[in-house]
């Protein structure tokens, strides 16, 4: 890989030109040694010229104090928000903060000043600042609505009984550079305000008024999009959640890609207390001390879900996922999840929230080799690198490489490349390191089924390759059947409310999809077969006997597929 500490040189050095030129006309000026980095800045990214002509003094600040000092202050404006009359006001002071960062930050990656660890953690550090201005415009001003006394507004937030926790890469200060926040909400009895006498119904306006302040695009831009389905059963409940309702659900509902979330979460605004609260009392479901061998199999099935076949998602390079594809982000993030998830209940020196900081734990208890955590905390990095270099260019969530030529010309420049081609070789050589190490570990668990294609039903979205899936397998509706099969995972149904029932699941999805796409109307044979589980009062007993005894899921398919009246009477 290039030198990272050296700026990039611009892939359109006609556009950086302009760029210049239009700041110099404007009297702008900066010494000649900073012209390197800017002429790669600009002559990479459109997204980063078009914030630099539009907020020129929060350029010329950056060349002057610094990009740490600018991001320092942005950070300082980004809290200041709380201090506003007016959400119109608000609104567009995190904006102007979040430009302001966002140049900086990427100023400070490009030009080598600062490692990956201090940009996520900077683009991190940037994003609580954005949520608690937020959050505490918002208990101010219900606060005033509601007639209590005036406070500070970080006293508001302490007393307010509401905590705001960050997930995924957010919660654990990896947050890429156009990253959405994945964030949860929950309320305990110290919540003090209520909305016609329900303290829920003021919480849900709470949440609603913060993903408006960081979400909402205006003629400003806008903060962060936000994104709240990683709580408890997302498309059955109110997006605010009290403490009492979340710990009964995490206590019984709860699942294994659940907890595998919560190793990252952490408070990151609101009343810490509640926070504590909420992570003393879900640690047990997170870490648990004992693990059956059915909860090891329904952690390792999560993984032959994503890949049921051999060949899925070859490595390439034009149009992969970085992220999600073969040998790309994810597969490091899942190679020390799951092992956390299997040991850290016996060993707390395992919980480390981040990937490399998890890495690094794995190799010092001896449970991977020190050479492993070596190759792959230098693929995340690179990997992570690539990531950013992928999203600055136009501040798009994107993790995919472009399909053409110029597409991938224009990458390999900005990564600091002369050609495609090496470019190309080093990636492939990352992502194959990568997939080696992931099916390794994973090497003695046997395929679910004979399934061409991912069958992924764990988190809040339909995966599309699992759409793709089942819609060959012959079904119409396939995110209709993907819903359904995430309802049962989520116990809305008594026959799966157990979490050995869940656990058999996972392990017999494959199976069951095989076994309805065989008949003459796949998707009448799968709402058959959803009734059928629904009329159930247990479903580990039935579930143990496919397992047994796969014949007769085969069996059971043929009645509910061709003959419905049989089927009801079953």
């Amino acid at each position: 890989m290039p030198d990272l500490h050296i700026p990039p040189l611009p892939y359109d050095p006609v556009r950086a030109a302009r760029i210049l030129e239009e700041l110099s006309a404007r009297g702008f000026s900066w010494r000649p040694d900073q012209s390197v980095l800017l002429e790669g800045v600009f002559g990479n990214s459109p997204f980063l010229g078009r914030l630099a002509l539009r907020d020129a003094e929060a350029l010329a600040r950056i060349l002057t104090d610094g990009p740490r000092s600018a991001w320092k202050g942005a950070i300082v404006r980004a809290e200041r928000a709380a201090s506003f009359d007016e959400e119109a006001g608000a609104m567009a002071a995190l904006r102007a903060a979040k430009r302001e960062a966002a140049l900086a930050i990427a100023m400070a990656d490009i030009g080598g000043e600062r490692d990956l660890r201090q940009v996520t953690g900077a683009l991190t550090d940037f994003a609580d600042a954005a949520v608690k201005g937020a959050l505490r415009f918002l208990l101010r001003r219900a606060a005033l609505q509601h007639g209590m006394a005036e406070k500070d507004a970080a006293v508001l937030e302490a007393e307010s009984g509401l905590t705001v926790l960050a997930m995924g890469k957010y919660g654990a200060h990896e947050l890429n550079y156009s990253s959405d926040i994945d964030l949860i909400v929950f309320y305990d009895s110290r919540f003090p305000f209520a909305k016609r006498g329900d303290v829920r119904g003021a919480a849900v306006d709470i949440v609603r008024g913060l993903v408006k302040l960081l979400a909402e695009i205006t003629s400003d831009g806008y903060v962060f999009r936000t994104d709240l389905r990683l709580r408890p059963d997302a498309s059955a409940t109110q997006i605010a959640i009290s403490l009492d309702a979340a710990e009964s659900y995490y206590e019984s509902l709860g699942q294994n890609w659940e907890r595998a979330a919560m190793i990252k979460a952490r408070p990151c605004a609101g009343d810490p207390e509640t926070g504590k609260a909420f992570q003393a009392a879900i640690a047990p479901f997170v870490w648990r001390r004992h693990l059956d061998y059915a909860a090891i199999e329904d952690i390792h099935s999560i993984k032959r879900q994503i890949h049921a076949h051999g060949g899925h998602g070859e490595i390439k390079v034009a149009g992969h996922n970085i992220k999600l594809g073969r040998g790309g982000i994810r597969e490091i993030e899942f190679f020390a999840q799951t092992q956390q998830l299997i040991l850290g209940g016996r060993n707390p020196s395992l919980r480390a929230p981040a990937t490399l900081d998890a890495l690094k734990a794995l190799a010092a208890a001896g449970i991977i080799e020190p050479q492993t955590e070596v190759e792959l905390g230098t693929c995340y990095r690179a990997l992570r690198v690539l990531e950013h270099r992928l999203q600055m260019i136009e501040d798009e969530q994107t993790h995919a490489l472009p399909k053409s030529e110029e597409g991938l010309a224009h990458v390999a420049c900005f990564m600091g490349y002369d050609d495609v081609a090496r470019f190309s070789a080093d990636l492939v050589r990352t992502m194959e390191t990568v997939q080696d190490h992931y099916a390794r570990l994973f090497q003695r668990e046997a395929d679910l089924a004979d399934v061409h294609g991912n069958l992924v039903f764990t988190g809040v979205d339909d995966d599309p390759e699992t759409l793709e899936t089942l819609r060959a397998m012959g079904f119409n509706t396939p995110s209709q059947v993907a819903a359904t099969i995430r309802g049962w995972h989520h116990g809305r149904i008594r026959a799966m409310r157990s979490a050995r029932a869940r656990e058999l699941l996972t392990k017999l999805i494959p199976a069951i999809l095989k076994a309805l796409a065989s008949t003459a109307d796949p998707d009448g044979a799968f709402v058959q077969f959803d009734r059928f589980l629904s009329n159930l009062p247990s479903g580990v007993q039935l579930f143990s006997l496919f397992a047994a005894k796969p014949e007769f899921l085969d069996l059971l398919a043929k009645v509910v597929g061709s003959a419905p009246r049989l089927a009801v009477h079953l």
